[in-house]
């Protein structure tokens, strides 16, 4: 006998999980008989807090696709592991003295348990740790043949860094310009011949190829937290702090390496047109690359030197050039100092002096405060040689195309704040349309004072302004993309150290039979003090020989979340990062599960390892991921108590009342703040001393009710287990409770994120322990469409509950013994069961799984009516819901005699024609009243529904015998008579 209990749960869910580990029944290989499918979720960090319910959500949603994916008959890759290298660990690290690699591993061990609890059908065998010099070594190995190659604009894809020293040697680099347009030859040249190369020392070719490389050393403006005592990446500062922790985040030129994602910017945008990614996915993604098309101008500049003969500026709206009324340059560009007047010399010093206090987010972001001087200098425009004042500004970056622009008042607010506030005279080249006070970015009106152009709208101008300046050799049509190079160094003990040993202070790669070069062993994790890594600290091993150092930097966290899928395809080969075959076989993730915060830096970092991998010739796919889902997130359903605070009048000494620390319940805390006088008698029915006649302003000179945060797993819906609350809290053991009248104390609520803080944090655990993993599983998918966010509460899980245990009982008799019959099933049986089996295929192939839990509960119930114990109804269903609840499924399926994994069972086939009704129940309408209900086949011919009916006692009852005026029949919706 067997009852779906709390222990028959736990037995169930233990005994699988041993035997699905015991079987090998998730292990998975390449299978060429059968269509392959890779199902991938993002990766977790380790945290010491382990998981909450939020967690799994879409661990379960892919759980339910791969399993879903096997049944179907696809060789399924279901993998997981861990992004284990990063700031937390080493910060827990400096904070409790625990070495970053044991706290990453007792954590790895907790989420283990945790995720193992689920019955995730992951393939354990596969699992990758990013922290792990097996797998690190690879990681190194692929930034080495990143910085060993460049990117060929003519071909449009990476190539070895062989092939650009031969073009070097042959032809130069004139076809071949610098990546970065700003960089000058010691000469002060940007081209050179092959015999100039050839002329080269090493160190001087090395400088060069260094300018093309992929993976590169320069002194570039990072975001340097001193608090951390490391860079971050753009996407790690949020309004000028560090994501984590939020300390200030200020601008420093240091040497870092970077990767040239730039190069990939236009592929990468096209990319986007191929990948199924969400519209808003897409957005970010091209908002952050940040495409523009326009045209280079140049400016030819009057200054008291005649050394700085024009400017360079980049526009998206040539069409405005009669416009410009006067430039503004980035005051820490280069030209500054050198088109300085010698009047403006000190005024100009001045103001860059308080620039450098200044952060490029503070600059960005100000939008009120308005400062900027003028240089004494001026642009000639190429068009009509008007003299044109050259300003510095703060709001203008050097980092940020050519670091100059040209200003438009009109047309931009900024510049038209600007000119206001410095008094420049304004042009006017829109008429009409720009009435003097704001600015009008408009394409779309007729320009005037605009030379050559008067007359023309302005976004068809455009084109006809670049084709002059390319015309007159003053300027070129000009692609730009807002998106920097990605910084790829780290001032941190805890992430891969760099594969490079420093000779001459020049990077060359460490040999792959050095690989991995592993991190030393080390319990300093604090910041050198001078901007290097805490590796910096360790002298010997920076030091390693006479003539050769390492790098005391270490990459970043993305470095080994940009390539960890492919790892899972060949997780323990030891010869090279993955197979050709594997590679082939298990090709781009089919669909991708995850959350939405990852949504620029590994994303974009994952799509640009794959282009180069592709580019060299490792892949034969250059995106990753062929579908991407971002869960949203489920937020926790917060629980507050109710505080009453007071100050006592000053003449209350006397009466040494002690007043408790008093809890009142939310509905109560309503009524005493809108009726004080209430209030006042309760507390003199508490405390006799305090007369209530007397009003609470007597004897309290202020109160208020202050909310605070309880433990949601000591509340049951609203109502608070005050028992428990005295338990929890120590220091309110003594506390006193002003209940609601029904004497429940309610909590009040609010909908916040999951935070131990909040103390609404619910632990998986927990859950499965009550109602066990199948329940948390269907909950969870039933609280809402994946992509939602949605609130935790566990008001909706006894209803998820009560329908494992309608299934359980489907099999068995009122005893718990099985009873499965092999008699022929109804209709109505076979129809429940398809209805089931066509919504469930569709929901998961559509990812829209919370309709499914509600069908299951529907068919379930069906059935039980039915009184159904059918092998040829209950079997298959079992199979439907097997992605679901897979232990109870599993159980179920050993019981009905099979020996095999429901795993290997075979998805049923939907027949609609069981869904096809033959018949309708119509209703009999007498002059637009229903007065009777009869039966039909839908096929009936009309004319013979027409006899039966007005034969039928009910219509000669209404009708009286009369022949009636009409009788309108609409197969199957009506039949109406009217007399």
């Amino acid at each position: 006998m067997a009852d779906y209990s709390k222990d028959e749960i736990k037995r169930i869910e233990e005994k699988w999980r041993s035997e699905w580990e015991k079987r090998g029944v998730y292990k998975v290989g390449e299978d060429d008989s059968k269509p392959k499918y890779y199902v991938l979720d993002m990766f977790p960090y380790p945290s010491g807090a382990g998981l909450h319910v939020g967690h799994p959500l879409g661990y379960i949603a892919s759980d339910i696709v791969a399993r879903f994916k096997r049944l179907k008959g696809f060789n399924v890759l279901h993998p997981m592991g861990f992004d284990a290298f990063g700031l937390p660990a080493e910060q827990y690290a400096i904070e409790h003295g625990v070495h970053p690699a044991k706290s990453t591993q007792d954590n790895i061990q907790n989420y283990k348990k945790q995720l193992g609890k689920i019955g995730f059908c992951y393939d354990w065998s596969r699992e990758v740790q990013t922290c792990d010099p097996k797998y690190y070594r690879w990681t190194q190995w692929i930034f080495l043949q990143i910085f060993d190659s460049w990117y060929n604009r003519k071909s449009n894809k990476a190539e070895r860094i062989t092939t650009l020293t031969w073009i070097f040697e042959n032809e130069g680099n004139e076809e071949y310009p610098f990546p970065n347009s700003k960089y000058k030859l010691p000469n002060g040249e940007v081209t050179f011949i092959p015999a100039e190369w050839k002329a080269f020392n090493q160190k001087q070719r090395q400088e060069i190829l260094m300018q093309y490389r992929l993976a590169y050393l320069a002194n570039t403006d990072v975001n340097w937290c001193e608090a951390l005592g490391t860079v971050l990446a753009n996407d790690e500062v949020i309004n000028g702090v560090s994501y984590r922790g939020g300390f200030p985040v200020v601008k420093k030129q240091m040497r870092q390496w970077s990767l040239r994602i730039t190069e990939y910017a236009d592929r990468l945008l096209k990319g986007l047109e191929v990948i199924d990614f969400s519209d808003s996915m897409k957005e970010i993604q091209r908002n952050w690359i940040g495409k523009s098309v326009g045209a280079l101008i140049d400016f030819e500049l009057k200054t008291e030197k005649s050394s700085v003969k024009n400017l360079k500026v980049f526009t998206t709206r040539p069409d405005t050039i009669f416009g410009v009324d006067f430039m503004v340059v980035a005051p820490e560009h280069e030209v500054v100092k050198e088109i300085t007047s010698k009047d403006k010399k000190e005024e100009v010093e001045k103001y860059l002096k308080y620039v450098e206090s200044r952060s490029e987010i503070d600059r960005m972001a100000e939008v009120k405060k308005i400062t900027g001087c003028f240089t004494g200098a001026y642009a000639i425009n190429p068009f009509n040689k008007r003299k044109i004042e050259v300003w510095i500004s703060e709001y203008v970056l050097a980092g940020y195309g050519t670091g100059a622009i040209m200003a438009v008042p009109c047309g931009d607010e900024r510049d038209h704040k600007f000119a206001k506030h410095f008094n420049i005279p304004i042009t006017n080249i829109i008429g009409s349309q720009y009435n003097g006070t704001e600015p009008n970015p408009t394409k779309e009106a007729i320009l005037e004072n605009s030379d050559f152009l008067n007359g023309m709208v302005m976004h068809k101008a455009i084109d006809v302004v670049i084709s002059k300046l390319e015309e007159k050799k003053i300027g070129k049509r000009q692609v730009n993309y807002k998106m920097r190079d990605a910084g790829w160094s780290r001032q941190r003990y805890w992430g891969e150290p760099f594969p490079v040993v420093f000779r001459n202070d020049m990077p060359y790669p460490m040999n792959d039979n050095e690989l991995p070069l592993t991190l030393p062993d080390s319990n300093n994790f604090k910041s050198s003090g001078t901007g290097e890594g805490p590796l910096a600290n360790l002298k010997e091993w920076i030091n390693f020989s006479e003539n050769a150092k390492r790098d005391s930097n270490t990459m970043p966290t993305h470095a080994g979340a940009a390539w960890y899928f492919l790892r899972y395809m060949d997780p323990h080969n030891d010869k090279e990062f993955a197979s050709k075959k594997a590679l082939d076989y298990w090709n781009q993730v089919d669909v991708y599960i995850g959350g939405s915060e990852h949504a620029v830096a590994h994303l974009l970092y994952s799509r640009l390892w794959v282009k180069i991998l592709h580019d060299l010739g490792f892949l034969n796919f250059d995106e990753p991921f062929k579908k991407l889902i971002n869960q949203g997130m489920i937020t926790g359903s917060s629980r507050f108590v109710y505080r009453f605070d007071y100050s006592l009048q000053g003449d209350m000494e006397h009466l040494k009342v002690k007043i408790p620390t008093y809890f009142v319940s939310f509905n109560k805390v309503l009524e005493f703040e809108d009726d004080p006088e209430i209030l006042s008698r309760e507390l003199s029915t508490l405390i006799p001393e305090l007369e209530s006649s007397k009003g609470i302003g007597t004897y309290f000179s202020s109160w208020t009710f202050t909310a605070l945060h309880v433990n949601v797993n000591i509340v049951n819906d609203l109502e608070l287990d005050t028992e428990a609350f005295k338990k929890w809290k120590p220091d309110f053991a003594t506390a006193e409770f002003i209940l609601e009248d029904d004497g429940k104390y309610i909590c009040g609520s609010a909908i916040e994120k999951i935070s131990k803080s909040y103390f609404n944090v619910v632990n998986p655990d927990e859950i499965i322990d009550k109602y066990g993993a199948d329940t948390l599983r269907m909950y969870e998918m039933f609280l809402g469409p994946l992509e939602q966010s949605k609130p935790w509460s566990t008001s909706g899980i006894d209803g998820v509950y009560k329908f494992l245990r309608r299934f359980w009982n489907l099999f068995h008799d009122s005893l718990g013994n099985l009873n499965i019959s092999d008699a022929e099933p109804t209709k109505e049986e076979l129809k429940a069961l398809h209805k089931v089996i066509r919504k469930v295929e569709h929901d998961i192939e559509h990812y829209s799984f919370n309709t499914s839990v509600s069908e299951f509960m529907i068919c379930a119930n069906d059935l039980t009516s039915f009184k159904c114990n059918k092998r040829a109804i209950l079997e298959p269903l079992t199979i439907v819901l097997a992605s679901y609840a897979p232990h109870i499924t599993e159980e179920l399926w050993e019981k009905l005699g099979h020996t095999d994994s429901i795993l290997n069972a075979k998805y049923p086939v939907f027949n609609e024609g069981y869904l096809k009704e033959n018949d309708f129940e119509y209703p009999i309408s007498i002059n637009g009243k229903v007065r009777a209900k009869m039966n039909f086949a839908l096929d009936m011919p009309i004319s013979d529904m027409e006899k039966i009916v007005m034969a039928s006692e009910a219509v000669q009852k209404w009708t009286e015998g009369k022949a009636p005026k009409k009788v309108i029949i609409v197969p199957g919706r009506i039949v109406n008579i009217v007399l």
